[in-house]
Protein backbone atom coordinates (compact mmCIF):
# COMPACT_ATOMS: atom_id res chain seq x y z
CA UNK A 1 0.00 0.00 0.00
CA UNK A 2 1.35 3.44 -0.96
CA UNK A 3 1.39 5.99 2.02
CA UNK A 4 -1.29 8.27 -0.52
CA UNK A 5 -3.58 5.17 0.28
CA UNK A 6 -3.64 4.93 4.15
CA UNK A 7 -6.68 6.42 5.46
CA UNK A 8 -6.28 9.97 7.52
CA UNK A 9 -8.45 12.56 8.52
CA UNK A 10 -8.20 16.56 8.45
CA UNK A 11 -8.14 18.57 11.00
CA UNK A 12 -11.25 18.85 10.81
CA UNK A 13 -12.19 15.54 11.56
CA UNK A 14 -13.27 14.32 7.94
CA UNK A 15 -12.29 11.22 6.38
CA UNK A 16 -9.45 11.37 3.80
CA UNK A 17 -5.68 10.55 2.36
CA UNK A 18 -2.90 12.20 1.41
CA UNK A 19 -4.08 10.53 -2.39
CA UNK A 20 -7.02 13.38 -2.19
CA UNK A 21 -4.40 15.99 -2.80
CA UNK A 22 -4.36 14.62 -6.14
CA UNK A 23 -1.03 13.71 -7.96
CA UNK A 24 0.66 16.24 -5.93
CA UNK A 25 4.40 16.09 -4.58
CA UNK A 26 4.02 16.10 -0.91
CA UNK A 27 6.32 17.43 2.20
CA UNK A 28 4.49 15.71 5.32
CA UNK A 29 5.85 17.74 8.79
CA UNK A 30 4.66 17.03 12.07
CA UNK A 31 4.08 20.55 13.16
CA UNK A 32 3.54 22.32 16.59
CA UNK A 33 3.03 25.73 17.99
CA UNK A 34 4.36 25.69 21.45
CA UNK A 35 8.21 24.80 19.80
CA UNK A 36 11.17 26.41 19.00
CA UNK A 37 10.74 25.10 15.44
CA UNK A 38 7.42 27.06 15.18
CA UNK A 39 8.95 29.29 13.02
CA UNK A 40 9.12 27.31 10.54
CA UNK A 41 5.60 27.49 10.04
CA UNK A 42 6.57 30.70 7.31
CA UNK A 43 9.36 28.75 5.56
CA UNK A 44 6.40 25.87 5.25
CA UNK A 45 4.01 28.80 4.00
CA UNK A 46 6.03 30.11 1.20
CA UNK A 47 7.44 26.82 -0.05
CA UNK A 48 3.48 26.66 -0.17
CA UNK A 49 3.47 29.52 -2.06
CA UNK A 50 5.86 28.83 -4.47
CA UNK A 51 4.93 25.52 -5.65
CA UNK A 52 1.64 25.10 -5.16
CA UNK A 53 1.16 25.80 -8.78
CA UNK A 54 3.66 23.24 -9.41
CA UNK A 55 2.23 20.21 -8.33
CA UNK A 56 3.09 20.83 -4.86
CA UNK A 57 1.97 20.75 -1.06
CA UNK A 58 2.76 20.96 2.39
CA UNK A 59 1.33 18.56 4.69
CA UNK A 60 0.79 18.98 8.37
CA UNK A 61 0.37 16.33 10.74
CA UNK A 62 -0.14 18.35 14.08
CA UNK A 63 1.42 16.16 17.13
CA UNK A 64 1.78 16.24 20.32
CA UNK A 65 4.30 13.78 21.44
CA UNK A 66 7.27 16.28 22.16
CA UNK A 67 7.23 17.45 25.60
CA UNK A 68 3.32 18.64 24.94
CA UNK A 69 4.53 21.62 22.62
CA UNK A 70 0.77 20.95 20.96
CA UNK A 71 -1.46 20.54 23.38
CA UNK A 72 -4.58 22.62 21.46
CA UNK A 73 -7.65 21.31 20.30
CA UNK A 74 -8.51 20.92 16.43
CA UNK A 75 -9.67 24.34 16.44
CA UNK A 76 -7.23 26.64 18.21
CA UNK A 77 -4.61 24.89 16.14
CA UNK A 78 -6.30 26.23 13.05
CA UNK A 79 -6.58 29.32 14.18
CA UNK A 80 -2.77 30.19 15.61
CA UNK A 81 -1.83 28.60 12.16
CA UNK A 82 -3.97 30.69 9.94
CA UNK A 83 -3.63 34.05 12.52
CA UNK A 84 -0.05 33.61 13.37
CA UNK A 85 1.56 32.15 10.32
CA UNK A 86 -1.02 32.79 7.46
CA UNK A 87 -1.02 28.85 6.63
CA UNK A 88 -3.04 28.04 3.75
CA UNK A 89 -1.95 24.09 3.20
CA UNK A 90 -3.52 21.12 4.61
CA UNK A 91 -3.73 20.50 8.43
CA UNK A 92 -4.65 16.67 9.19
CA UNK A 93 -5.73 15.60 12.36
CA UNK A 94 -3.17 15.59 15.54
CA UNK A 95 -1.43 12.40 15.47
CA UNK A 96 1.30 9.94 17.10
CA UNK A 97 4.38 9.96 14.68
CA UNK A 98 6.10 7.74 17.24
CA UNK A 99 5.73 4.47 19.54
CA UNK A 100 2.86 2.16 19.76
CA UNK A 101 0.18 4.26 18.74
CA UNK A 102 2.08 5.83 16.03
CA UNK A 103 -0.03 7.14 12.57
CA UNK A 104 -0.02 4.59 9.76
CA UNK A 105 1.29 7.39 7.48
CA UNK A 106 4.42 7.73 9.96
CA UNK A 107 5.03 3.87 9.73
CA UNK A 108 5.61 4.24 6.21
CA UNK A 109 7.95 7.08 6.42
CA UNK A 110 9.84 6.36 9.16
CA UNK A 111 11.14 3.78 7.11
CA UNK A 112 13.10 5.55 5.12
CA UNK A 113 16.52 6.92 6.04
CA UNK A 114 17.41 10.40 6.26
CA UNK A 115 20.37 11.87 4.25
CA UNK A 116 23.01 10.28 6.98
CA UNK A 117 21.14 7.23 5.93
CA UNK A 118 19.47 7.15 9.44
CA UNK A 119 15.80 5.66 9.47
CA UNK A 120 13.42 4.77 12.36
CA UNK A 121 11.72 7.02 15.02
CA UNK A 122 10.86 11.37 13.79
CA UNK A 123 12.92 13.20 16.28
CA UNK A 124 11.47 16.11 17.21
CA UNK A 125 8.64 18.46 15.65
CA UNK A 126 9.18 19.88 12.31
CA UNK A 127 10.48 16.42 10.38
CA UNK A 128 9.99 16.49 6.45
CA UNK A 129 9.50 13.87 4.52
CA UNK A 130 9.08 14.24 0.65
CA UNK A 131 6.95 12.40 -1.27
CA UNK A 132 6.75 12.08 -5.16
CA UNK A 133 3.68 12.48 -6.86
CA UNK A 134 3.47 8.54 -7.26
CA UNK A 135 3.64 8.47 -3.67
CA UNK A 136 7.04 7.29 -3.18
CA UNK A 137 8.85 8.81 -0.04
CA UNK A 138 11.91 10.06 -1.72
CA UNK A 139 13.41 12.31 1.22
CA UNK A 140 14.01 12.91 4.90
CA UNK A 141 15.19 16.01 6.49
CA UNK A 142 15.55 16.23 10.11
CA UNK A 143 13.81 18.64 12.22
CA UNK A 144 16.57 21.59 12.32
CA UNK A 145 16.62 21.33 8.56
CA UNK A 146 15.17 24.85 7.69
CA UNK A 147 12.04 23.87 5.15
CA UNK A 148 13.80 26.41 2.73
CA UNK A 149 17.60 25.03 2.72
CA UNK A 150 18.54 24.46 -0.55
CA UNK A 151 18.60 20.64 -0.25
CA UNK A 152 15.34 20.82 0.38
CA UNK A 153 14.01 23.02 -2.31
CA UNK A 154 16.31 20.85 -5.09
CA UNK A 155 14.76 17.62 -3.37
CA UNK A 156 10.99 19.48 -3.91
CA UNK A 157 11.93 20.55 -7.52
CA UNK A 158 13.08 17.30 -8.76
CA UNK A 159 10.08 15.56 -7.75
CA UNK A 160 7.86 18.19 -9.24
CA UNK A 161 4.73 16.95 -11.75
CA UNK A 162 5.14 20.31 -13.94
Amino acid sequence: MSVLDIPARTLSGEPTSLGSLGGKALLVVNVASRCGLTPQYAGLERLQERYAERGFSVVGFPCNQFMGQEPGSAEEIATFCSTTYGVTFPLFEKTEVNGPSRHPVYAELVEVPDADGEAGDVQWNFEKFLVAPDGKVVARFRPRTDPEDPAVTEAIESVLPH
